[in-house]
């Protein structure tokens, strides 16, 4: 049994799975954000409860992301060691940095602010779940830093049969970077904007009586969905020609060509009903029009989509290398029985599906419920901590 076509589908299938929670943290934590800070500045209590039950949303989805991400770690060492002797020293010093750094005070933050509700100053409060945004963008970087020395290898130089890091500023101004960081910040927004607009769809489908409250959430999904969408689609073909200066046949490889066409086809697909929300929320219809909130809901899955293609992309096409013109992904993989890799990919299999499970199972139940009523306690931490 090759174990090379198990460990490259193991990896494959736990990198889509794990970016797929990262997506939706990145989304959620910008809205988040974004209603905090309009309620600390206007002190509108619905604004207020709108934080809280988005926060909560996207605190459950954090919390089972972290699972997915430690799991996908034990990968290096388990199935591709040969990765890990030949560039370690440069492929993990950013991810290093995100798991010490970033991470870490990305937690801290996240803490604090769950349990900071109605003991902080409420300018002190806004300040950490802006601090939480900008460290989970941080974390955002530093893993598309160690993905793109894959895609791009500078900044290095072989020195006794491996790779030694000359310049770690090189590997933050990467072309590979540059081009492709905007492209998975722009589907982050996407993401967030398309699943606060399906379910406060979902909810004015199901007649709520919560009409302010869902009206101004959808208006906060709808333009983050248009802007996000904006900026993957802009920055997704800016990378098309920046690819064909260091990996000039990727596009034209049989292997990416039904990914890249479906990626581009569901990011226009995404534009137009984002942009068809905006139109109609400027003219005051978009609450009314119960046919679009119909596609709204199965709309929340189009950024998800999108994001696996754009990974297939960007992967496959790097075949047969691992480290582009360096390592190739033969000469990576850990020298150990094809059965072993087989097992250890079921039982991560099992593991990240149960996890995936979780998520959906915690997260609809909370989005089906809506948020607290209004004459709730202001303290959600319990709140918070049942949900998840």
């Amino acid at each position: 049994m090759d174990p090379l076509p198990i460990a490259r589908l193991q990896f494959a299938t736990t990198t889509s799975f794990h970016f797929l929670f990262v997506l939706l943290t990145l989304g959620l934590v910008t809205v988040t954000a974004a209603m905090q800070t309009r309620a600390t500045i206007s002190g509108t209590p619905q604004l207020l409860r709108m934080t809280r039950f988005w926060g909560r949303l996207y605190v459950i989805n954090y919390a089972l992301g972290i699972g997915t991400g430690i799991v996908m770690e034990f990968q290096f060492g388990l199935t591709w060691t040969g990765l890990s002797a030949f560039a370690g020293d440069v492929f993990g010093a950013p991810l290093a940095i995100e798991t010490l750094v970033a991470f870490f005070l990305e937690s801290t933050f996240l803490g604090l602010w769950i349990f900071g509700w109605s003991r902080l100053n409420k300018w002190l409060h806004l300040a950490l779940i802006w601090l939480v945004t900008l460290t989970a963008y941080a974390s955002a970087l530093f893993i598309m830093v160690a993905n793109s020395f894959l895609q791009n290898p500078v900044g290095s130089h072989l020195q006794g049969g491996v790779l030694r890091l000359d310049d770690f500023g090189a590997l933050l101004t990467n072309p590979a970077l540059v081009a492709s960081l905007p492209h998975v910040i722009g589907g982050a927004l996407m993401t967030g904007g398309f699943f606060v607009t399906g379910v406060s769809a979902y909810h004015f489908l199901k007649r709520t009586a919560e009409v302010d409250f869902f009206s101004r959430s959808m208006r906060f999904g709808v333009v983050t969905a248009l802007i996000g969408s904006i900026v993957t689609i802009n920055q997704g073909f800016e990378q098309f020609g920046e690819l064909a200066k260091y990996q000039p046949d990727k596009l034209g490889e049989s292997a990416v060509g039904v990914p890249l066409a479906a990626m581009i086809g569901i990011g226009f697909v995404a534009l137009l009903c984002s942009l068809a929300g905006t139109i109609l929320l400027i003219r005051n219809w978009l609450m009314r029009a119960r046919f679009l909130h119909y596609l709204m809901v199965p709309a929340i899955a189009l950024p998800f989509a999108a994001a696996i293609c754009g990974w297939f992309v960007r992967e496959l096409g790097r075949q047969p290398w691992l480290i582009w013109g360096k390592l190739r992904t033969a000469d990576a993989v850990a020298d150990v029985p094809g059965g072993q890799v087989l097992f250890s990919f079921i039982a991560f299999g099992v593991l990240f599906a149960a996890l995936a499970v979780a998520d959906w199972v915690l997260m609809s139940r909370v989005a089906r419920r809506g948020p607290e009523p209004e004459e709730a306690p202001a303290e959600p931490e319990l709140p918070v901590l049942s949900g998840v």
